[in-house]
């Protein structure tokens, strides 16, 4: 819509006619939820529902619910039910949505409903109030489903994409000049690459890295007193003892470019076998950051690890980032170990923590405590979180935390 003023007469001439222009849009977003144990969630009851995580989008929070049971009374359990619901306060928010149940199979035969790319007689919908839900009673059929393509190693994965309403006045020039984005750690790598200027060599179990003391005393406090505040300031070869090669080009690429290397083995060597949490790329990178005080590339490596928390991977994850001040994983741990507290009792990493970790367990007590406390507030559970404490876990089967 163009509004736009008349032109004004005034003496000595014309004034030059002012025009604004108003867009509306939306901000998209999108979160993909994966149901695990979809067999062990039937039979929770019609009405109840399994929630995802709260995820932004357009300045709200939102969340997918999903009923294994129906959500309707009179279908008597023949549907599952998704939902989108509206998980922040707002009032009137308008919004496009879309879910897709993901075809398992490769064939992308995926189940689609949207409201993207296709006129809506009525416009967008609009959501009054917090709690406010769109979605379909009737998602599918429950027989049909548990014989399908969606439904793979007792998993289903449904895709959610939330496109907020926003309307702006739009006063920017008719003509603009596109600045690219910063290269600055493209021309730093290269630096590294080629070695000009080199200071500063580092001999890592054999393996030479050549580097420049001015760029490493500018990202690292600790090589930056090590280089011009101590003894050493005329010293050109240093030998770490401490971290492995790969260990130590991971890092030295950071330094240098502000990103973490495109190694496979960072992505792939994770898994939830609690034994190999300590020992992938990521959780040794996690280590070299906090002793050279690289906030950053801890940071990066806590959401890397934390992408990759379970139920027998969380407590030495929650050791490691312990161990290396990783305050935001170690919060993660806790909340999940809390959340899901009888199944991480019965791992063998949790005989890890109380073994190695005492104090760790003191922490994990107090997050219960206050899991409890707002789960008390909140209507309670079938059993208590303390009960599945002092009987070690034993519990009628593998528990995951439920919301109702």
């Amino acid at each position: 819509m163009m509004r736009e003023s008349g032109t004004l007469e005034k003496s000595g001439g014309l004034i030059s006619p002012t025009s604004s222009r108003s867009v509306t849009e939306t901000v998209n977003g999108s979160h993909k939820f994966v149901i695990q144990g979809y067999s062990l969630a039937k039979g929770m009851g019609i009405g109840k529902h399994i929630a995802s995580e709260n995820f932004t989008v357009g300045g709200y929070q939102w969340a997918i619910y999903f009923y294994p049971d129906g959500k309707n009374p009179e279908d008597n359990s023949t549907y599952v039910s998704v939902f989108i619901a509206l998980a922040s306060e707002g009032t009137d928010v308008r919004a496009l949505f879309e879910l897709t149940l993901v075809d398992q199979s490769g064939k992308d035969k995926h189940k689609i409903h949207s409201h993207f790319d296709r006129s809506l007689e009525s416009g967008p919908y609009t959501l009054k109030y917090r709690g406010s839900m769109w979605g379909y009673k009737r998602f599918f059929r429950r027989a049909m489903l548990e014989t399908s393509d969606f439904l793979k190693d007792d998993c289903l994965k449904i895709n959610c994409t939330v496109g907020v309403v926003v309307s702006t006045i739009d006063c920017s020039r008719l003509h603009s000049i596109q600045v690219p984005d910063s290269d600055i750690g493209n021309h730093f790598g290269m630096l590294l690459e080629n070695q000009e200027g080199s200071d500063v060599l580092f001999n890592v179990a054999g393996e030479k890295f050549h580097a420049h003391k001015l760029v490493l005393a500018a990202r690292s406090p600790v090589f930056r007193s090590e280089f011009f505040e101590g003894m050493d300031e005329d010293r050109n070869e240093i030998v770490i003892t401490d971290l492995e090669p790969k260990v130590f080009k991971a890092m030295l690429h950071f330094i240098y470019r502000d990103t973490l290397m495109e190694d496979e083995e960072l992505v792939s060597s994770s898994s939830s076998c609690a034994s190999s949490t300590s020992d992938t790329l990521a959780a040794n990178l996690l280590a070299a950051a906090d002793k050279y005080g690289l906030d950053r590339l801890r940071l990066m490596c806590e959401s890397y690890l934390c992408k990759d928390i379970s139920v027998n991977s969380v407590a030495k994850t929650l050791a490691l980032a312990d161990r290396h001040h990783a305050m935001e994983l170690k919060a993660v741990c806790l909340k999940f170990a809390a959340e899901n507290l009888a199944a991480v009792m019965r791992s063998n990493g949790f005989e890890y923590l109380k073994e190695n970790c005492p104090s760790l367990q003191s922490e994990l007590l107090k997050t219960v405590a206050g899991c409890e406390e707002e789960c008390s507030s909140g209507g309670g559970k079938t059993r208590s979180v303390w009960a599945q404490l002092s009987d070690g876990g034993e519990t009628n089967g593998r528990r995951v935390r439920q919301r109702t």
